[in-house]
């Protein structure tokens, strides 16, 4: 898949409330009642992620998880990762 240029990832941005690009990724930061929910919710993200075949970095800290998305294997954004990151944002 190809990179995305900057007008590109910046009108992608505008698709995904709540995420930030960091470099060659984005971020967001998801909130949940108690760590049992933020594993739920890891495991909803990796069933979709698996589908995809995109996977994302996980961060999890109690009820706090840090998707970070980026297609390393194309060095950089691409769609994939906005479309994951808006499949992550229904769960």
């Amino acid at each position: 898949m190809a990179l995305l240029d900057e007008e590109e990832i910046a009108g992608e941005l505008g698709t995904v409330p709540g995420w930030a690009r960091d470099g060659d990724s984005i971020v967001r930061t998801f909130g949940h009642k108690g760590f049992p929910e933020a594993v739920a919710f890891v495991n909803r993200v990796a069933e979709l992620a698996e589908a995809a075949d995109h996977h994302p970095d996980i961060l999890i800290q109690w009820n706090k998880v840090t998707l970070t998305l980026s297609t390393h294997s194309a060095g950089g954004l691409t769609g994939r990762d906005f479309a994951l990151a808006r499949q992550a944002d229904q769960v």
